[in-house]
């Protein structure tokens, strides 16, 4: 019995011989049809969702601050259009609990060209024109030099005193700063807090930001901007040339994978033959030393670990540990090595695939402009959603009132009854809320956004793994290569992927998002639990975010095998699934070798991209090269074009080689169905190219022959 029998009654039945099987089948009908009708009524819902964020949203509620009256700072056709600051008359009152329960700080908010320079008292200002006039640009409007004090006091027209402040989030806070351990605020150690009290200056950490930090990091962030301005051309290059680097690593990986990979199994058994080496003699040179024949036992435990490296037998374990492995590895070799063939001559035939195909190398970059679309919708609707709200009025009061926190309408509060009760009340700006229908299922409509965001990008992903197993399908199933290759099989796969199963990529990518949304609650519940002190909770937590992380790693293999199913057979999801799977499980020790050989050659091929641009762009813009010295720009940082060069590398290297590891999934899949499929007689040849042919010990027979 074969190797592939002896899971048959396990695991499904073998693919039974089809004379008319030419690969991708042409003929097929539309799969999961009822999965099609929900995503298309889930996308027409999306639209509606975004259609009525955008008709109800403001989105510069979230880019401007607001003042009291809930008027815009800084919004461009406005009287208010040069005054982008927004000003606290008491920034103290800022800093109560109560802000962050009330949604509001219960002091006047205005709107004001700049944050205020100086120390002053509004009673010392008001005796100097020259210094009121100054004053006045942190007063309503409605202040005149005709006004008494005590009558601009009484109707809270202005701030009671005036604190150096800077510009952080386009909001006035208190300049603060250190001068000898002492906090400071300007050059005072204390400040009134507008009441008639004296305050330490310590008292305004807790309610503002320090914005001396935050000037420092503005001037890094615009110092960093510089430097892209400086190097955009230069770090261009980098990118094409990590593309080009990546696109003949693919091409070399034709000739090079069997090299690199008996390289690197010779290097692994060499370097683990010196340790064993080099812990023996270290061993056999403790022979004679004192006290080196302790036993570990004896010796106990100790922080100190270097004791242990006195002992000879830590140095025997060593030697026994690293021979176990080293046998292991070599038994391993011995009863894997025609699996370990397999995987090479896979791997260079996906090579081969892809110089048929070269399109297929660049079909990231249409998934990547599908994504950008899909992220771009979701983060334009999530601020719309965000900031669709109406805005609400509460009365604010410095003293005891009976009305403190009740909505009021700013037009008429001046001839209310509320005001008439509490006559030091005012009617503020609060927040932006509302109790219609529309805002009480607002939080229902953001959980929707977030999940068809999820939905949308898997089934995007989804749609360039099935489109490009079919082309690649094509080209293993093709009897003479190119001939038997149909014109543009990237695009006619994409084709048949979206007129026949959109309905099976929105179900596989639904399981997915399912899952993947159920992640972010996880996170999300871990976030809020972070202080709690119930260790069960806790535990039971991280266990269900273990097992659904492994859910959503299963998930992700089982669609990426059925979509290739679905590719070549042209069967719903399931059926590809459970097809898939079962093809799978009859040939486990094939599937983990390949799978590994070639997650590890493609680590490898990542390494070197990402490596050699990266050392490139270090001795480029570092200037350590005098080549460079007089071409490469003057920069503030020249980590920062390193660092985009690496990552961009990354990402492209990433791009290139998940076409190539998606070949190489495919390829193997239909050569599992192939061994299944055909026996090598004229009447049922194996499709699989001489090398591997070849490595199996079979070949194909002519009519007549053997």
């Amino acid at each position: 019995m074969s190797e592939e029998e002896e899971h048959y009654g396990k695991h499904g039945e073998p693919f039974k011989h089809d004379p008319s099987f030419k690969g991708p089948i042409q003929n097929r009908s539309c799969t999961d049809i009822v999965c099609c009708i929900i995503f298309i009524i889930a996308i027409l819902g999306y639209i509606a969702v975004g259609i009525l964020a955008w008709s109800q949203g403001d989105p510069r509620k979230a880019i401007y601050p607001t003042d009291s009256r809930g008027d815009f700072c800084g919004q461009a056709g406005t009287p208010l259009e040069n005054k982008r600051k927004l000003f606290y008359f008491n920034i103290m009152k800022c800093a109560s609990p109560m802000v962050l329960l009330s949604f509001q700080c219960p002091t006047t908010q205005l709107c004001v060209e700049k944050c205020p320079d100086k120390f002053m008292t509004l009673a010392k200002a008001y005796t100097n024109n020259k210094e009121f006039y100054y004053y006045k640009n942190f007063c309503k409007e409605t202040v005149t030099s005709s006004m008494s004090l005590p009558e601009i006091l009484r109707d809270r027209l202005c701030p009671t005193m005036l604190i150096p402040s800077k510009s952080f989030t386009r909001r006035c806070f208190p300049a603060l700063g250190l001068k000898g351990g002492v906090v400071t605020v300007g050059n005072s150690t204390t400040f009134d807090d507008g009441e008639g009290n004296q305050r330490d200056a310590k008292d305004l950490v807790d309610g503002v930001k320090n914005a001396t930090v935050v000037m420092e990091a503005r001037q890094v962030v615009m110092k960093i901007f510089e430097d892209y301005t400086q190097s955009w051309y230069w770090i261009l290059i980098g990118l094409v040339i990590a593309m080009l680097l990546s696109l003949l690593f693919v091409v070399l990986m034709r000739f090079l994978a069997g090299i690199m990979i008996w390289i690197i199994i010779i290097a692994v058994i060499a370097v683990i033959g010196y340790g064993i080496f080099h812990c023996y003699m270290e061993y056999n040179s403790l022979k004679n030393e004192p006290g080196a024949n302790v036993t570990l036992q004896e010796l106990g435990f100790h922080t100190d670990f270097t004791i242990y490296l006195q002992v000879r037998q830590t140095w025997l374990a060593f030697v026994i540990i690293l021979a176990i492995v080293e046998v292991i590895i070599i038994l391993l070799l011995i009863f894997l090595r025609k699996r370990i063939l397999i995987a090479i001559a896979l791997i260079k035939e996906a090579s081969k695939a892809i110089r048929y195909m070269m399109c297929s190398m660049f079909y990231p970059l249409f998934t990547f402009l599908l994504l950008a679309i899909v992220v771009a919708y979701w983060a334009v609707t999530a601020v719309f959603l965000s900031t669709s709200n109406d805005a609400i009025y509460k009365v604010v009061s410095q003293f005891n009132c009976v009305h403190s926190g009740n909505s009021c309408d700013p037009a008429n509060y001046s001839t209310s009854k509320m005001k008439a009760e509490c006559p030091d009340s005012q009617c503020n700006f609060a927040y932006y809320g509302g109790e219609t229908v529309y805002h009480k299922y607002l939080i229902a409509l953001q959980f929707y956004n977030v999940f068809l965001f999820f939905w949308c990008a898997n089934f995007v992903i989804a749609l360039g793994q099935m489109s490009l197993a079919g082309a690649f399908a094509s080209y293993y199933w093709a009897f003479s290569k190119p001939g038997d290759i149909p014109t543009f099989p990237v695009f006619s796969a994409m084709g048949r992927s979206l007129r026949y199963h959109t309905g099976s990529l929105a179900f596989g990518s639904l399981i997915l998002s399912i899952v993947q949304i159920i992640r972010v609650l996880l996170e999300y519940l871990d976030h809020k639990l972070k202080g709690a002190e119930n260790k069960f909770a806790k535990f039971l937590l991280c266990c269900l975010k273990c097992c659904f992380w492994c859910l959503e790693k299963f998930i992700k293999f089982m669609n990426r095998n059925a979509y290739i199913m679905v590719a070549v057979h042209g069967k719903n999801f399931c059926a590809s699934a459970i097809s898939a799977l079962n093809l799978l499980a009859r040939n486990l020790l094939r599937v983990a070798v390949v799978d590994k050989v070639t997650d590890f050659l493609l680590f490898l091929g990542k390494l070197l991209v990402v490596g050699l641009v990266g050392v490139f762009a270090f001795f480029f813009f570092s200037g350590r090269v005098k080549a460079f010295e007089n071409t490469a720009p003057n920069l503030h940082y020249y980590w920062v074009p390193i660092l985009t060069v690496v990552i961009g590398s990354y990402l492209i290297a990433h791009g290139f080689f998940s076409v190539y590891d998606m070949c190489v999934d495919t390829l193997f899949l239909c050569f599992l169905e192939d061994l299944e499929r055909n026996d090598g007689s004229s009447e049922r040849p194996y499709m699989m190219p001489d090398s591997l042919l070849k490595i199996l010990n079979k070949k194909n027979k002519t009519k007549g022959g053997e």
